[in-house]
């Protein structure tokens, strides 16, 4: 339960800035070891933003890409797409204010009740030391593969009781 009201609505063009701010916010902790100048991480920070909204546009073209609101205020962002064999939890992502406060339980759950009426598993990628790794274990996600940095989980949809044998 979340102390937030907590509403999604669809990205605008004017929340690039809000996104990029967000991106940067979820690398911040790796960047510290970078060892590179503040100006260097955050050119590096927008070329990598850049080149990651260019591939979800381009490969999720069919996907909600929307704004966390959290009492009215922009709280993160939460991309997912409903194929007709795959749900994907694209992106989610919070600025540091908002985290620990479940709202990314409440969103993840919210996905999922989505997922199961429409009877369709759920996949996700996530580095191996993202925080969030925790959380998705504890929502039944399993990891299946492995590519690059990245493990791929995947929640399977519970059986439909109308599939069920007789």
């Amino acid at each position: 339960m979340t102390k937030y009201a907590v509403t999604l609505r669809a990205l605008e063009t004017g929340d690039m800035g809000f996104i990029e701010h967000v991106y940067a916010t979820s690398r911040a902790l790796e960047m510290t070891h970078s060892g590179w100048p503040a100006e260097q991480i955050a050119s590096f920070l927008k070329m990598q933003f850049n080149a990651q909204h260019q591939y979800y546009q381009q490969h999720f073209t069919h996907a909600e890409f929307c704004i966390v609101e959290a009492d009215g205020e922009r709280a993160g962002r939460l991309y997912t797409y409903f194929g007709r064999t795959c749900a994907v939890l694209i992106d989610i992502a919070l600025l540091p204010h908002y985290q620990k406060h479940g709202i990314g339980s409440g969103l993840l759950e919210a996905l999922l009740r989505r997922s199961d009426q429409l009877q369709l598993p759920v996949e996700l990628s996530v580095e191996p030391y993202n925080p969030a790794l925790q959380l998705y274990q504890r929502f039944g996600f399993q990891v299946i593969d492995q590519k690059g940095v990245y493990l791929r989980m995947r929640r399977e949809a519970p059986d439909h009781p109308s599939r069920m044998p007789s």
